[in-house]
């Protein structure tokens, strides 16, 4: 039963919103029209539900999930799917998608305009900063996401998208239903009995499996006691991409990424400031300097040196800054050192800064950009469950103020648990996963956990005498689970024994593609469609018939 009174803006529950199945009923009637045009027989009350289920993988996952869809479109199996749900990258092409009114009816063109961008497109340093700056001056909680997605997520998929989640309400109808994903940090971290699934639609966001949402429009907004109290912005589509997204590469990776931005960023804006706060840029640039030397395990001295030089002597007496003291038997700086180097200098830059008036100016952003990646704080989010009183949600999240969302794939690299809610009553889960290493461990991990989680799920037995993953697996469910097709992008059958090279030249940490690798990727991610139409239509037809003898029985 749901619990939502007039006085409440979250909704407590399990059941769908009223707008998604809205849109549901809406796309049965595509879906039934399809599998008839498909030559699959079938009445709307055993009519199958497919989700596609596109994994992690930056712009790999991006572009295979394009050439997997356009491969769907060609098939005539597209409009058979009644949910798009994905992680991290994937979650940067349904973006580009959704952008585009109806995009399943226009694919081929969209698809064209989409590698267009993500070959010629380029987003300059200065609208990188200005949007930077934006999130900066207008959000409570800046954190690094904003950073990411400003400087990072544009580069990458090549454009700065202001667009709103909740646009796109009611203008999809002919399209599968969007899903994204993200995971509650703390929940993660903090070992808890926790709900860590949060999904996040056009119409609602929250929980998965808890039953806790609240309208996408308000999310990030301040909460207490289930009432709206103060607005913030509602999450723009870049800040979206980075929040799915920013896990595209280990901590240390990430971390060099952020900092090698921060200093083109920093050496732009140097080239345009007044001498008193060109002395404050140098000692930032030289801070960033040490970051991305410590991080590549270089001998820091110079810089340590050259931030000695640039701090006020009173500062730099009163710190009793010791370059010996700073420094490791290893001839390095140690972690807290370095993290308290950081902290005093963005202290001595905005003590400088003050009484300046900086009109579109990015040093404000900068300094509070080094103090998050100092701090390594992502998805800072106001808590839409503070102060309520709901029995099935863990109370360290009812008590908190303020969340922490990221990356799914730092937990789980592909949707599994927003299409397994019972509500959704999925029958067949296609997974296309285009995450680097062990192929199958999205689909194993996703298995324990339903197991531990008592939610219905196949048995995963992955065939040991597989030196390359074949391309379609079939995990079939019986009872209440959904029937999983597995279908890795890279494999034996699309890379005849090179599985590993096409993996090497397709990084998953890469920052672009040129037009060609994008074109090659594509239609590796296409072969895989492609070649096994006829085994998808058989899966849909056994969910069919089981659905028939389920009725029948």
């Amino acid at each position: 039963m749901d619990q939502m009174n007039s006085e409440s803006d979250v909704r407590i529950g399990h059941s769908l919103s009223e707008a998604e199945r809205q849109h549901l009923a809406q796309r049965r009637k595509t879906v039934l029209q399809c599998l008839n045009q498909l030559g699959i027989s079938c009445s709307e009350d055993k009519m199958p539900n497919i989700a596609v289920l596109g994994s992690g993988g930056g712009l790999r996952a991006m572009i295979g999930l394009l050439g997997s869809l356009c491969e769907l479109k060609k098939d005539g199996l597209l409009d058979c799917i009644m949910y798009l749900c994905g992680v991290s990258g994937s979650t940067w092409c349904m973006a580009s998608l959704y952008k585009e009114l109806g995009w399943s009816t226009k694919l081929e063109t969209v698809k064209e305009n989409i590698v267009k961008r993500l070959a010629d497109g380029r987003v300059s340093w200065l609208k990188r900063g200005l949007k930077l700056t934006k999130y900066y001056s207008e959000k409570h909680n800046f954190s690094l996401t904003d950073v990411w997605a400003a400087l990072i997520v544009s580069h990458m998929v090549k454009e700065i998208d202001e667009h709103r989640l909740s646009e796109h309400r009611g203008n999809y109808t002919k399209d599968p239903y969007p899903i994204y994903t993200v995971i509650d940090k703390q929940c993660k971290y903090d070992k808890l009995n926790a709900d860590p699934w949060f999904e996040i639609t056009p119409d609602e966001s929250g929980y998965s499996l808890t039953g806790a949402f609240v309208d996408s429009s308000f999310l990030g907004s301040q909460f207490e006691n289930g009432k709206k109290m103060i607005d913030q912005p509602e999450t723009d589509m870049l800040y979206l991409q980075g929040l799915c997204g920013s896990a595209i590469a280990d901590t240390e990776e990430n971390l060099k990424y952020l900092y090698e931005a921060l200093k083109h960023l920093i050496t732009e804006s140097h080239e345009r400031q007044t001498p008193d706060v060109s002395s404050s840029s140098k000692m930032l640039l030289t801070l960033v300097e040490l970051n991305l030397c410590v991080l590549r395990k270089e001998d820091p001295t110079v810089y340590l040196q050259a931030i000695k030089k640039l701090l006020k002597d009173g500062e730099a007496e009163h710190r009793t800054f010791s370059l010996a003291k700073r420094m490791t038997s290893e001839e390095t700086i140690s972690k807290t050192e370095l993290k308290d180097l950081n902290l005093q200098v963005c202290s001595s830059v905005k003590k400088s800064f003050q009484g300046h008036r900086f009109v579109d100016s990015f040093w404000p952003a900068i300094v509070k950009a080094i103090e998050k990646a100092t701090h390594w704080t992502w998805g800072t989010t106001y808590d839409y469950l503070y102060k309520m009183n709901v029995e099935d949600v863990h109370s360290s999240v009812l008590d908190s103020e303020k969340r922490e969302y990221e990356d799914a794939g730092l937990l789980l690299n592909s949707p599994y648990f927003s299409v397994l809610r019972k509500e959704r009553d999925i029958d067949l889960i296609i997974s296309l996963d285009y995450s680097a290493g062990n192929p199958f461990e999205t689909v194993l991990r996703a298995a324990k956990t339903c197991k531990e989680l008592h939610i219905p799920f196949p048995e995963v037995v992955v065939p040991a005498e597989d030196r390359e993953p074949q391309d379609f697996y079939v995990f079939r469910g019986y009872g209440k689970a959904p029937t999983v097709i597995h279908m890795p992008l890279f494999n034996a059958v699309n890379c005849k024994g090179e599985v590993q090279k096409w993996n090497n030249t397709y990084s998953t940490f890469q920052m672009s593609y040129h037009r060609e690798m994008i074109t090659a990727l594509m239609k590796k991610a296409a072969e895989n469609i492609k070649n096994n139409k006829h085994k998808l239509l058989k899966e849909i037809q056994n969910v069919i018939d089981g659905k028939k003898s389920s009725k029948l029985g």
